[in-house]
Parts: C-alpha cells; structure tokens; sequence
C-alpha cells in the first residue's frame, strides 16, 4: 500500500475523531452533558438551569448531536435530550479526571469557590456502599425531583434541597446522612450537609454524584422511564 494512501485514511480517521473534540470544545457545552448524565430533560430546563437562552441552548445541543454525544427522544411538542449512552458519561469523567490531575487551575477554582468543604466530611462511593448494605446510613438525594426520577442511588431518598428546610421531620436522626448531588462541583449537597449540621443532624456528603456512582456500576434505580 501506498504512503500516500496510508497517510490519506489516517487523516480522515482522525479528523473524525476530532469531531468529538471540537464538540467538547465549549465549557457551556461540557455543563450541559454533566446535566443530561443526571437523565433526559428539555431544552427549557436545561436553559434555565444553566442561565443561557433557550436560543443559545439549543445550538450547544445541536452541536453535541451532531457529535452523536446526545440524542432526543420526541413527546408531542417537547423534545427531550439526553446522553446517547453511557460512554458519552464515561468521556466526561474521564476528561474531568484528567482535568484535576494535569491543571492546577482547576483546583484553584474549586478550592477558591468551595471554601468550607474540607470542614465537611465526604464518603466515597466503596465507603457508601459499605454503609447502605449495613443499613447504618440514609441517603438522601438532594437534586431536583425530576432527576431523582430520571435515576438515583438505590435506596435513596429524593428531599430536593429547595425543600429540605421544611421536611426534616422526614429524616430520622439516629442513623448517619449522606447527601448527594449531581457531582464534586455541585453546591446542593455541601448546603444540604451545612443544614443538617446546624440541625444537629449527623451529616456526610457523597463526594461525587449520581453519574460516578451509576459510572462505577453501582445499584442503581428509576423512579419513572424517561
């Protein structure tokens, strides 16, 4: 076979590759894959949350589709996305994996933001599951009620964090909680920790988040098909 024919297939080989790449290209873009691993949603929640039109929101969707890194399943009027599948989940932590340990930017940013974390206490995913098989802990899922749906840690409880103040009566205080979110760079379970705490509560929280748990595995349930 030719150089020049070799060289021509590896060329458009990796060109195609780089089409993941160039998808992936956009921190907004990345945000909203980290949201679709929590389950399907429309393009009106997903503006909303991330706080850009829905204008905007659907041409970072359409970019990513193009990609084949998400797909829309159609009902009715509404079209929800979601992650084509779990390698798409799978990329996307990997590629935040190698983040924290290759830019120190990163942690910078974390640690700048997430001033009082190292005061509250974490469990990881062999520790929590350690303690649900005990039956020593609760779990509570902190997210919105619709993620919590879409899929959650088996077991656990959803009290969405916009909700938790005024259902702490629902929450047995002779067991250990452990409160999760959506992943490391979420809020609603260091909130929900701090709350508890100050409730006199004995709190943790999960130190990653559904799509970690669900990417290692780990039990996993729906409340709803999405």
């Amino acid at each position: 076979m030719k150089k020049a024919t070799k060289q021509a297939f590896k060329t458009e080989l990796f060109e195609e590759f780089a089409r993941i790449g160039k998808a992936l290209s956009s921190g907004r873009r990345l945000e909203l894959i980290e949201l679709l691993a929590q389950g399907g949603q429309v393009v009106e929640e997903l503006a909303a949350e991330t706080g850009m039109s829905v204008a905007n929101t659907s041409r970072h969707l359409q970019i990513l589709r193009s990609a084949h890194l998400v797909a829309v399943n159609r009902q009715g009027t509404y079209a929800r996305y979601r992650l084509s599948d779990d390698h798409v989940l799978r990329l996307w932590l990997s590629l935040r994996e190698v983040g924290e340990m290759q830019l120190a930017e990163i942690e910078r940013v974390v640690e700048g933001f997430f001033k009082d974390r190292k005061e509250l206490e974490a469990t990881t995913c062999e520790d929590l599951l350690k303690q649900i098989k005990a039956g020593s802990v609760v779990v509570l899922d902190v997210r919105p009620e619709q993620e919590y749906s879409a899929g959650h840690i088996r077991g656990a409880r959803s009290i969405p964090m916009n909700e938790l103040e005024a259902r702490l009566k629902e929450i047995p205080k002779r067991k250990t909680i452990v409160a999760y979110c959506r992943g490391p760079y979420c809020v609603l379970a260091d909130e929900a920790v701090a709350l508890l705490r100050a409730k006199g509560f004995n709190a943790l929280r999960f130190e990653g988040g559904f799509p970690d748990w669900k990417a290692q595995g780990l039990p996993v349930e729906r409340a709803i098909s999405l």
